[in-house]
């Protein structure tokens, strides 16, 4: 059940909603140094500016291109402030809020069935070492 909240958590932390806080950006990667996919948090120091943008300082300043590729990828319109990028949330429309209810709904939902399923496979796992 502890798993199944600890998804819930961070499937909530992971929802861009118009504050802007680091965990948004945890499933960005980018290609650092020619190698496969690195996450952005190993590659740059990454801070809330204010309550509506965010800070990406790179630890490296010749990565500050490939941050950029990484950050449109995901979405993400970045400003490049020299060594720094800043990235903007503006606040949510009247829809987007709308969208983000049935998102968070549609979480809750599928956590509320995982928990439920606990007990069924539960018996099963038990019915197949009571077999053997």
């Amino acid at each position: 059940m502890a798993k199944s909240i600890d998804a819930l958590k961070h499937t909530l932390t992971s929802i861009r909603t118009g504050r802007a806080t680091p965990a948004l950006l945890d499933r960005v990667t980018v290609n650092a140094y020619g190698n496969a996919s690195t996450p952005l948090n190993q590659v740059a120091s990454i801070s809330n500016a204010d309550a509506h943008s965010l800070l990406v300082t790179p630890f490296d300043k010749s990565m500050i291109k490939e941050i950029e590729k990484g950050l449109y990828n995901h979405e993400f319109t970045p400003n490049t402030l020299g060594a720094a990028i800043r990235i903007n949330m503006p606040p949510p429309t009247e829809e987007r809020r709308k969208e983000l209810v049935k998102q968070v709904q549609k979480e809750g939902e599928g956590a509320k069935i995982a928990v439920r399923n606990i007990p069924k496979t539960r018996r099963s796992a038990a019915k197949t070492t009571s077999r053997s």
